[in-house]
């Protein structure tokens, strides 16, 4: 029946749409929150720039994911927009870490290794149970791909921030923790850059038809 149904032209259901996609949302989401709050408190007390940098960043996840439950059902041109709200605010995100990586280099502040490992290991099964859970999704329109790209981009930030630890314990050095910082905000940025490119390519008319 459904192929006779498919031979005619009908067509499924975007995938933006499927319910299995809308659940995968709502626990990333969830998973976000949680963590945006341990890793606030674990930067504070630490005293790691890409801890706070990463908490940051889980909250503009817990956002984008929010905004992308928000307009699943919408038409294409919606999500498109949404995606560029995404990719504006995941290159805010970079600059913001740029800068935060700048005072702490001037302010000579070593943070604490012990903590950053820890935290950065819980973040580290946060993320890549996300990114696994979004990865069926990563080729989607701009709206899913940016939803993707987050997971993929936290998860690679939260070894780093992994390795920085070891670095700040074995050195006694804030320097590493620095170093991390910055990959996390040039990956933020170029993220942003991918994301805005297709949202902006998927927001021109399309040609009209001879």
């Amino acid at each position: 029946m459904s192929d006779s149904c498919c031979s005619h032209g009908c067509a499924a259901p975007p995938a933006s749409q499927s319910p299995r996609y809308r659940r995968v949302l709502w626990v990333a989401l969830l998973i976000n929150l949680a963590m945006f709050g341990v890793e606030l408190a674990g930067g504070l007390q630490a005293g790691s720039v890409s801890l706070l940098a990463d908490a940051v960043d889980f909250f503009g996840d817990a956002a984008n994911y929010g905004m992308s439950l928000a307009v699943l059902g919408l038409a294409l041109r919606w999500r498109a927009r949404a995606a560029l709200v995404k990719g504006l605010s995941m290159g805010a995100f970079g600059v913001f870490v740029l800068g935060r990586a700048a005072w702490s280099a001037m302010a000579g502040t070593v943070p604490e290794p012990v903590t950053m490992g820890a935290i950065g290991a819980l973040a580290l099964v946060a993320n890549v149970t996300v990114a696994a859970l979004l990865y069926a999704w990563r080729e989607g329109d701009a709206n899913m791909r940016s939803v993707w790209l987050c997971s993929r981009n936290d998860a690679i930030g939260n070894v780093a921030v992994m390795l920085a630890a070891l670095g700040v314990f074995g050195t006694g050095s804030g320097w590493p923790d620095l170093a991390v910082a910055l990959v996390m905000g040039v990956l933020a940025l170029s993220a942003a850059v991918a994301v805005i490119r297709q949202a902006r390519a998927e927001l021109r008319p399309a040609p009209a038809r001879a």
